[in-house]
């Protein structure tokens, strides 16, 4: 058998597993049309499951999509139902939906205040509180399986300059993740979260073209990070992937980063 030969079949083997992994399952994720929310549905998609989308924007990508306002409690309610019915169940959401906020206290309104949280906080255990009904049916039933996975943020864990309002509101969705965890472990379904470092997004992306030196700008960013890059979107769909998955039963209340280092590494300067 050749080294090639013996490259091959794991991987090929891995593919397959990773393919089924998901097979049966229904997932939905908010704020799917772009950025982490994208990725996080095409990984999904890729490994099996029906995926279905909430955003206010339509991707190109085939999910099947719901136009919603996560601040909308009867938008929210209509477009789970609406996800139930088409595909008969739901195993797995993911709270992806969210905005951004630069600014110490002093530099954001109250009217901003609200809309971030209401977005950012609210709005996640809006979407939770509409699909756990069907959640816990999933939990019920013959997969056993229901998840959340709730997007955090680094900066629910490191305090980062200019991002009072933004790390208040994801500091809040962690201590829901927990809160929720504890909640829900009876009826089966496990909650969790991601928290990203500086992720390669449309959002940052909008940031960096605002700067007065993008390039200088987005190397600071980079520095900050240990590993030196941004995180990409399908690094965290990875992440997503793997909590919300039928081989995490024993995966709950946790807090995962993928941050490049950024939370716990220490690294001399060069």
């Amino acid at each position: 058998m050749t080294d090639g030969n013996h490259t091959t079949r794991p991987r090929a083997a891995a593919e397959t597993r990773t393919a089924a992994e998901y097979e049966g399952t229904v997932a939905l994720v908010t704020g799917g049309a772009s950025g982490i929310g994208l990725a996080t549905a095409r990984e999904l998609r890729a490994r099996g499951a029906e995926v279905a989308v909430l955003d206010l924007t339509e991707s190109d990508e085939p999910f099947f999509h719901v136009r919603c306002d996560v601040t909308d409690d009867a938008m929210v309610r209509s477009a789970v139902d609406a996800v139930v019915d088409h595909y008969g169940g739901l195993n797995v959401l993911v709270n992806n939906a969210g905005i951004g906020a630069q600014g110490t206290v002093e530099d954001n309104a109250p009217a901003q205040w609200h809309r971030v949280l209401d977005v950012n906080v609210v709005g996640t255990a809006r979407v939770s509180a509409a699909a756990l009904p069907a959640l816990r049916k999933a939990a019920a039933g013959p997969s056993g399986h229901a998840a959340i996975v709730n997007m955090c943020s680094i900066a629910a864990t490191a305090g980062l300059p200019q991002r009072a309002l933004y790390s208040a509101s994801k500091g809040a969705v962690l201590a829901l993740t927990r809160a929720m965890a504890a909640d829900h472990l009876r009826d089966g379904i496990r909650v969790t979260c991601v928290n990203p470092g500086t992720a390669d997004t449309p959002w940052v992306a909008r940031l960096l073209s605002a700067a007065d030196r993008p390039d200088a700008e987005r190397a600071a960013l980079e520095a900050r990070q240990p590993n030196g890059r941004l995180v990409s979107a399908a690094e965290v769909a990875d992440a997503v992937a793997y909590l919300a998955s039928p081989r995490s039963r024993a995966t709950t209340g946790i807090d995962l980063a993928v941050d490049g280092g950024m939370q716990g590494l220490r690294l001399r300067p060069r």
